[in-house]
């Protein structure tokens, strides 16, 4: 399965300049997904990280991650979704986080997650950025569940 930007818009609440997810290249709902972000001199953080020399921040990088498996996690669920107003997504956990080169602009993040454990509260993913091939960041993440209604 493959998703577009509007789609992916429809499945997140995320817009720029916080949207990390550009499309989807792969997904099995419940159990991984394939995506990408496309890096670009545009974008608002580099202004400051760093101006002469610009890196993207790795903690936006497990951001994407986190985002990319909210849009598997709940693929064909009708009662969650983390882009309705009833349910909040919060990543809530990092652990085992390496960040192995500097993502600058004009690279291509292709962002793979893999499901370890969904619940209805908790999930837990194991995830991997990688650029031309080379890994530049990996985590183990967790995310969890919340209801907005009272």
């Amino acid at each position: 399965m493959e998703l577009d930007i509007k789609q992916i818009m429809e499945r997140l609440p995320h817009r720029y300049p916080m949207l990390l997810v550009d499309r989807v290249l792969e997904m099995v709902p419940g159990k991984s997904i394939v995506a990408i972000k496309n890096v670009t001199l545009n974008e608002p953080f580099f202004e400051g990280h760093f101006p002469h020399n610009p890196v993207m921040p790795g903690v936006l990088i497990i951001e994407a991650l986190a985002q990319a498996a909210a849009l598997f996690s709940f693929e064909g669920h009708d009662d969650v979704s983390p882009a309705d107003q009833k349910t909040a997504y919060y990543l809530v956990g990092v652990d085992g986080a390496r960040f192995r080169r500097p993502v600058v602009p004009g690279d291509q993040l292709r962002l793979e997650v893999v499901a370890d454990r969904i619940s209805r509260v908790m999930c837990k993913y194991s995830a991997t950025a990688t650029v031309d091939g080379h890994v530049v960041a990996e985590a183990k993440i967790m995310c969890a569940i919340r209801s907005l209604e009272s």
